[in-house]
């Protein structure tokens, strides 16, 4: 399966605006129309969002936990990967992937984001930081306008990692 498979780690806040869940709820769907398996966080707010919309299209969602209990997961998630790691997962998330969509989020979206561009996984970007060095605009994060987009955009960009 993993030869093929395309893993997408889609990132964002616990807490989102109804906007940003529609947002990955449809981020969710496309990914497994596509084929790709997500991995996220597996709580709730975005993570879980994302894995309603890939598991109603019969897709593949991979919560990579914080803490010790299975259970911890969002009802969505099929494969749930226990760290107790805390934020330390955050590395494993953006590792896990060939691409990230990044939807709204905070600071640790932010960390995601800066693990992600540090290793060389590219990012997409929905609603989501924007960065800058130096007051000149840094472009690491790709922005998208809507989840097709974004989708097409993290699938396009992936490469045999």
């Amino acid at each position: 399966m993993t030869d093929k498979k395309k893993f997408i780690a889609v990132i964002g806040g616990k807490q989102p605006s109804k906007e940003e869940t529609r947002m990955a709820e449809k981020v969710g769907r496309e990914l497994a129309r596509r084929g790709a398996a997500v991995v996220c966080g597996g709580l709730g707010g975005v993570m879980e969002a994302v894995c309603k919309g890939a598991s109603l299209e019969g897709g593949v969602t991979i919560g990579i936990l914080p803490g010790e209990n299975r259970q911890a997961a969002n009802p969505y998630v099929q494969i749930p990967i226990v760290t107790n790691m805390g934020e330390a997962r955050n590395v494993v998330i953006v590792k896990s992937a060939q691409a990230v969509i990044a939807i709204g989020g905070s600071y640790g979206t932010l960390s995601e984001i800066g693990h992600a561009l540090r290793n060389g996984v590219p990012v997409v970007g929905l609603n989501t930081w924007s960065l800058s060095r130096n007051g000149r605009t840094d472009d690491s994060i790709i922005p998208a306008q809507n989840p097709v987009e974004a989708v097409n955009t993290a699938l396009n960009l992936i490469t045999d990692q």
